[in-house]
């Protein structure tokens, strides 16, 4: 404390407020800037690349310093938020005019990555989701909350694999998680991580907290009552978001619980392979939702991710959406709906703001100008047929009574912020114009009044007038001066004339003067009043904001499928798969040539597929398109292909390729295995699986014996649908041996040298591997092409080849593309021709005729 007293006042202030925000950056308003000071300053100077200077002295001591303008604060706050930091911003609320020593300043809000709601700060397209995370006896209990649009959900994964997923699918800004969480490596690599108490997350504590937001007794109503683990990480999230935010959360309204037995469930692994919304590099380039979203409005645009990271197992949903996009698409009603779609835009977000009273003046325009396209919106919706749209056309319906209100309230063009006013419009509140009529300076009763006292007084020289360092006057000239009444007060005497105030004119002066000031304060009563008027609408607006969200998404994929040339699925409940010249839907968008369709047939008598076939011949385009037709069908959605029969699936797995996870200390091959064992553990009957290339991280034997043994446990245990793709071919016997089981390979063509790969998809065994032909392609130098040829025929002599575990197959007919040199080429690469006289030359070509 003594330390503390050394300091100057204002320093005494800022560290009190440091003290209570100690782990985050402090934000200190000092008039025209916001500060930072100390260890938060140096910190602020390196990500912001800002001057670091200091101040004064306090105990002695240099401050350092670092600041920003408050006018351009929100492009630091993004650029600190991108970077998973929070941001504490302190606010002067004392008046200045009224304070003895430091004007009182408090903490308003504090910005954190998962909880901002500022569009500056938000990736437009992308949700922007805050999680929590528990722990208990190996089960976990999630909560994700998106704080722009209202949406709360918790769901218990039962493994860390299926959290992991849920990571996965959600990715959260930010991740609260207890003080003793145990599998703390569920957190590597990730930004936004923040320690909580563990009281935090206490189950007593987390209800009352819940039960206090939703104004409930209890949470019986959403289904949720029994997720104790869930409910413990939903309490800590609610929790968190009042503390940042520091004002009510009336938008979030309900907790779901997000069930995994309706969805088709994909681990973190299938994610990252099937390139959904992000490809393997990290960046958005051709992925699916690339191809798919060419959505109207950025609300739409999140709301088909969701669908993606999440497809579903209720046909009678699926199939509504595919009833829906059909109508759109038959009649073209997605050209009529998106370019109204677009004038609405993103009113999810802007309806947040307002619930968490942080809305601008210009999203009350934007607000408005959204309400005022429903009425066209509802003529175009005015002839849907299918229940599941007329529903939405419902909720999408005018709301007359808000528009109005906003019409009458806000000015045509407001500026940026209330700060200054100008946003409430003429003629909305009486009180409000005269002020303003005032403040412009209302010449009209100056008029009157010097007209008035010219008459009363005889004074034709008699004018009012105003100036800036005297405010208003009644002006004299000296020759009729001795006509002024007694009641004239002299406020100045110039050369020719006299000026007077009189108390009317001062008591007008008054008015004027504080008119500006009154004007802004009944100004920003009235738009605080605006709230106020527009909370019950609430609820009905993040209803429109979803319906609206819902059309934009099936005018989408009603486009989509029309351009691309996708077919609708046929959904039915038993188990398989079959289609017909089904295509990838991102290559066949990013080849120059045309993409060779090929048909796929899984089934109760049919449930595996051994696919062989050169590298480069297609085989993971070929195991991906089916996983993502599949995938498709399951948000209900039109596919690439000319027919599909997509029987009900409840998980998709793939096994695709693998690198190296050296920050946790696993080779390729350890990776491959743990995704391999994943599958081994989790698959069902009902589950489509992609296996790629198992058992090549280590020796041959191995290897084989792994994929053979992978293969078979698949095939007979589980029988889930497979595609499995290997190099092995000895596991092109596995057909003759167990039932259900088929050969399909990729084909290609020999031609000299070269080599064409087919793309084309044909029942079964591959004859050869080419794995010298495409390394010759690959450029590999001929010389070492020509030593692994020998060293191959060296094998085989030496009868090294593995031993298999069906017929064998003859190595070197594999890897016999490239043909060794004949006699007739040896002896013709001796011969010198410009050496040669004629006689000798006819010689030469009778020798090599003989030898021929």
């Amino acid at each position: 404390m003594k330390a503390e007293q050394k300091h100057t006042p204002m320093m005494q202030q800022y560290l009190k407020l440091k003290s209570e925000n100690p782990d985050i950056l402090l934000f200190y308003r000092m008039g025209d800037f916001y500060e930072l000071f100390y260890d938060d300053a140096k910190r602020a100077s390196q990500l912001l690349d800002i001057s670091l200077t200091k101040r004064g002295a306090s105990a002695g001591e240099p401050i350092p310093m670092a600041g920003v303008p408050f006018h351009a604060v929100e492009g630091y706050l993004a650029k600190l938020v991108q970077l998973g930091e929070s941001v504490a911003i302190c606010e002067q609320v004392g008046d200045p005019a009224t304070s003895k020593g430091p004007v009182e300043r408090k903490v308003v809000r504090i910005v954190t990555p998962g909880t901002v709601s500022d569009e500056a700060l938000l990736s437009e397209r992308l949700d922007n989701l805050i999680a929590a995370i528990y722990h208990q006896n190996g089960k976990f209990g999630y909560a994700t909350l998106d704080i722009t649009s209202g949406r709360f959900q918790l769901c218990e994964p039962d493994t860390e694999e299926e959290m992991l997923a849920e990571l996965q699918r959600t990715s959260p800004k930010e991740l609260l998680f207890p003080e003793d969480f145990e599998p703390v490596d569920i957190m590597a690599n990730r930004a936004g991580n923040r320690r909580r108490p563990v009281w935090e997350f206490e189950i007593d504590t987390a209800k009352q907290q819940l039960n206090q937001q939703f104004g409930t007794r209890d949470l019986v109503g959403f289904g949720v009552e029994q997720c104790t683990l869930g409910l413990c990480a939903a309490g800590c999230l609610i929790q968190y978001v009042k503390d940042t935010q520091r004002t009510a959360l009336p938008h979030i309204r309900s907790l779901t619980l997000v069930s995994q037995d309706q969805s088709v469930i994909l681990d973190a692994a299938t994610r990252r392979n099937l390139e959904i919304t992000q490809n393997l590099s990290g960046g958005n380039d051709n992925t699916l939702a690339e191809v798919l979203d060419h959505t109207a409005t950025a609300m739409g645009s999140r709301m088909l991710k969701r669908w993606l990271h999440q497809p579903m197992r209720c046909n009678k949903t699926l199939n509504a959406r595919l009833d829906a996009i059909t109508e759109f698409k038959l009649d073209a009603g997605y050209s009529e709906l998106s370019p109204t779609l677009k004038q609405i835009g993103d009113i999810e977000r802007i309806i947040a703001r307002l619930a968490l009273r942080s809305a601008r003046p210009r999203d009350m325009a934007r607000l408005r100008n959204a309400l005022q396209q429903l009425p066209e919106l509802s003529v175009s919706l005015s002839s849907v047929s299918h229940s599941y749209l007329q529903g939405l056309a419902q909720y999408a319906a005018p709301c007359d009574e808000l528009c109005e209100l906003l019409e009458k309230a806000v000015k045509e063009n407001p500026p940026v912020v209330i700060r200054d006013g100008g946003v409430i419009a003429d003629g909305y509140n009486r009180e409000l114009d005269e002020w303003r009529a005032l403040a412009a300076g209302a010449t009209e009763y100056l008029d009157r009044l010097e007209l008035e006292e010219r008459e009363r007084h005889g004074i034709d020289t008699l004018k009012v007038g105003y100036n800036n360092v005297h405010g208003f006057f009644i002006q004299v000239s000296r020759g009729q001066s001795h006509l002024v009444p007694p009641h004239y007060v002299r406020r100045q005497t110039l050369k020719n004339a006299e000026r007077y105030i009189i108390p009317e004119l001062k008591e007008h002066e008054d008015k004027v003067l504080s008119s500006k000031s009154k004007a802004l304060a009944i100004e920003k009563k009235l738009w605080e009043e605006l709230f106020d008027l527009m909370m019950p609408y609430l609820e009905q607006l993040q209803n429109l904001a979803s319906a609206i969200s819902q059309l934009d998404v099936l005018q989408n994929l009603a486009e989509r499928a029309d351009t691309l040339d996708y077919c609708r699925p046929s959904l039915t409940s038993e188990v398989g798969i079959d289609i017909l010249a089904g295509r990838h839907p991102v290559v066949e968008q990013v080849m120059d040539e045309p993409f060779i369709a090929n048909p796929i047939a899984l089934n109760s008598a049919r449930r595996m597929l051994i696919i062989t076939g050169p590298n480069m011949g297609g085989k993971s385009t070929y195991m991906r398109q089916t996983a993502l037709i599949t995938l498709l069908a399951h948000i209900g959605c039109y596919v690439p292909a000319e027919s599909a029969r997509i029987g009900n699936v409840d998980r998709i797995f793939t096994r695709i390729g693998a690198s190296d996870d050296l920050a946790s200390g696993r080779s390729t091959f350890m990776v491959e295995m743990t995704e391999t064992a994943n599958i081994l553990h989790n698959a069902t009957n009902r589950s489509l699986v992609l296996m790629d290339e198992i058992g090549r991280g280590t020796s041959t034997y191995d290897g084989l014996s792994l994929a053979w043994a992978s293969a078979e446990w698949l095939a007979s245990k589980i029988a889930a649908m497979t595609l499995f793709a290997t190099h092995y071919f000895e596991l092109t016997e596995m057909p003759n041996l167990l039932d259900n089981l088929a050969n399909v390979h990729l084909d290609a063509v020999e031609h000299g040298d070269s080599i064409a790969f087919m793309h084309a998809v044909q029942e079964g065994a591959a004859s050869k591997s080419y794995g010298l032909a495409v390394a010759a392609l690959a450029g590999v130098p001929k010389s070492v092409i020509k030593n692994a040829r020998a060293k191959l025929n060296q094998l085989e002599q030496l009868g090294q080849e593995p031993a298999h575990l069906g017929t064998q197959v003859d190595i070197a007919n594999q890897l016999s593309l490239i043909p060794e040199p004949s006699e007739v080429e040896e002896a013709l690469s001796s011969i010198d021709p410009d050496n040669l006289t004629p006689r000798q030359a006819l010689e030469e070509l009778y020798r090599l005729k003989k030898l021929l």
